[in-house]
């Protein structure tokens, strides 16, 4: 066990620790936070416009000007959400290079629009809603990734225009920010004509071609879905974030599946996918944190005999019920402690396949694309995050009961060995 945790250790830590000082999966991560709220604000009324029930007490007419007056709060925020990712990352990246880092959110905006398509159906002038969602994220990420170096290599190589001295310095700023703005707008001006020649015709078409649709087809699976939940767990035991690691690297796959799930929801369309980002976050993170730890809390009450687990579990137990975990992880301790490697790992593996089970056959709604906050308590957040089904909150309960099956055994020898301690202590 030890030779196989030094393994580990040797090959996983030096990919976690490149993955997590990587300027372009941290400024990845970072834009996704700052589209966050607004994200869960659309949600929100995502769920108030689609109540359980409300179709059967209003009359349709009714209950149609009822949805389309709430509907402005998803157009305007989850409908868009690649736009806001878009200059969150393109922001960050550029405040990495202490440059301006307004400037660099917005040229990548720009950036973005001018690749896109804007016409639909014929029509000159409309940009169609789906390219600025999150189907155009792939697109929005290498674009916003682009333009926020090439408008810090145009800035670092001093292409810009100097104000004499007394020019307020909005102004100074803005014409410094000229000329890099408008060689990064050439550049991708050109690039949008270049692959007008081509048989793709647009960007987005080249995207989705040779890497959007084969990376979602990827994670939509089941065997990807395993193995990133692993690496989550074992980032974790070795003590570094992982789902801020992997999620970095997944989520623009997940939010993009569940951004097909919200428009078929919306629609009142079947839902295509049972793999999207609230699958992971609801079902698997959702129920006390990475591992599922609520688990271990509840656990700890009914066999925790040890005063340090005991007081653990009182320490933990109020945190845990809003999915933060930390004082689980780092207490009891779950970080290079063998004895829970096996159940660590087990568990969320078990719990996916469960989960992509019963939502394949129908047993359980899939996800409906409504982004929960990950704060939302067990029992509500699987209620809301499969359109308001009650059978997403007891899939949640199921879950839980199975985690805390793995880890009994392993928990009862854990909190053995730290009684039988505490005794020598006494005594």
């Amino acid at each position: 066990m030890n030779k196989f945790m030094e393994f580990l250790e040797n090959i996983l830590l030096p990919i976690a620790d490149k993955l997590n000082n990587n300027r372009y999966l941290t400024a990845l991560r970072d834009g996704f936070m700052v589209s966050l709220p607004l994200i869960i604000f659309g949600s929100i009324f995502v769920v108030i416009a689609n109540l359980p029930f409300l179709d059967k007490v209003l009359s349709e007419e009714t209950y149609a000007v009822y949805q389309n007056a709430l509907a402005p709060a998803s157009e305007s925020t989850l409908s868009i959400m690649g736009l806001f990712v878009i200059v969150g990352i393109a922001y960050k990246l550029t405040k990495y290079y202490d440059g301006e880092a307004v400037y660099g959110g917005v040229v990548a905006l720009a950036s973005f629009l001018i690749l896109i398509p804007q016409t639909l159906e014929g029509v000159a002038g409309v940009i169609p809603a789906s390219s600025l969602g999150a189907q155009g994220l792939f697109v929005g990420i290498f674009t916003a990734f682009i333009s926020a170096e090439l408008y810090h290599y145009f800035a670092n190589k001093n292409f810009t225009i100097k104000m004499p001295p007394g020019v307020p310095e909005a102004v100074s700023r803005s014409f410094s920010a000229l000329i890099p703005i408008s060689l990064t707008l050439s550049i991708f001006l050109i690039i949008r004509i270049i692959f007008s020649f081509t048989h793709f015709e647009t960007v987005q078409n080249f995207i989705f071609t040779v890497i959007q649709g084969p990376l979602t087809k990827l994670g939509s699976g089941l065997g990807a879905t395993i193995f990133a939940i692993l690496l989550i767990q074992i980032f974790w035991f070795f003590g570094l974030h992982g789902q801020v690691i992997i999620n970095s690297v997944f989520d623009p796959i997940w939010f993009a599946l569940n951004d097909q799930n919200l428009q078929a929801f919306q629609s009142g369309q079947e839902l295509p996918n049972v793999i999207t980002k609230q699958f992971v976050d609801t079902f698997l993170v959702g129920m006390g944190g990475s591992g599922m730890t609520l688990a271990v809390i509840i656990l700890i009450f009914l066999i925790g005999r040890s005063r340090q687990t005991r007081e653990l579990g009182r320490l933990g137990g109020p945190s845990g019920i809003f999915n933060v975990n930390e004082p689980i992880i780092f207490g009891l301790p779950i970080i290079m402690n063998p004895l829970i490697f096996i159940p660590w790992l087990l568990a969320p593996v078990i719990v996916t396949i469960i989960t992509y089970f019963v939502m394949s056959i129908g047993l359980v709604p899939k996800p409906a694309g409504i982004i929960v906050p990950w704060t939302t308590p067990i029992g509500l957040s699987g209620f809301l995050a499969t359109g308001n089904s009650w059978r997403g909150a007891v899939l949640q309960i199921f879950n839980l009961l199975v985690v805390m099956g793995v880890w009994w055994p392993f928990l009862k020898i854990l909190d053995k060995s730290y009684y039988e301690k505490e005794k020598k202590q006494v005594v």
